[in-house]
């Protein structure tokens, strides 16, 4: 049996990063829960690989709640300082202070837009760009430059162009990488 084609960034000794590729990443996401943990975890990402992220990621979820919005909306002070002695996450106190933050804005955009999805995929309307080899495009400029003016934090154009191929709205999948034609 031959071994599959994967992109070049995807480390083939780690299950975990692999299983992210193969089954997650650039899969188009419609689903406001998984949205917003994704743009929850990519702000941690910011000055860090992604493998480090997603290898604390069950970290994450037990610390922020199972990433539900509300609970995390409602964080206050006492919240905040436990998450900063939590060992299993990232312990930076300005992107724990924004993913509360951040997920109060996201709120405001779903009951803006209906649901975070709308607003999200409206940029494309509706459709999966696909390019490879960027680390920003018009696009993320466009969508950071929005959640900046809403004052969103960690939402910088290289963030969200990662966000966007994260959850779909861009597919970066190299060509000869054996997701690139199935997860659209």
């Amino acid at each position: 049996m031959t071994e599959q084609i994967r992109c070049s960034w995807a480390n083939p000794k780690n299950p975990l990063y692999i299983r992210y590729h193969d089954e997650e990443w650039g899969v188009p996401v419609h689903d406001d829960h998984k949205l917003f943990e994704m743009l929850i975890l990519e702000s941690f990402q910011a000055g860090l690989s992604w493998e480090c992220i997603l290898n604390k990621r069950e970290a994450f979820r037990q610390a922020f709640d199972g990433f539900d919005l509300e609970k995390v909306c409602g964080y206050g002070q006492e919240k905040l300082e436990r998450l900063m002695q939590e060992p299993g996450i990232v312990r930076n106190k300005l992107k724990i202070r924004a993913a509360v933050n951040n997920a109060r804005i996201f709120r405001t955009i779903q009951q803006e837009w209906g649901s975070f999805d709308r607003y999200l995929w409206h940029w494309t309307e509706g459709n999966t760009a696909y390019e490879t080899g960027k680390v920003s495009s018009e696009l993320s400029d466009m969508v950071s430059r929005d959640l900046k003016r809403r004052r969103m934090k960690f939402v910088g154009t290289v963030i969200i162009y990662s966000y966007l191929q994260a959850v779909g709205v861009i597919n970066s999948h190299e060509e000869a990488c054996f997701c690139r034609h199935i997860k659209s």
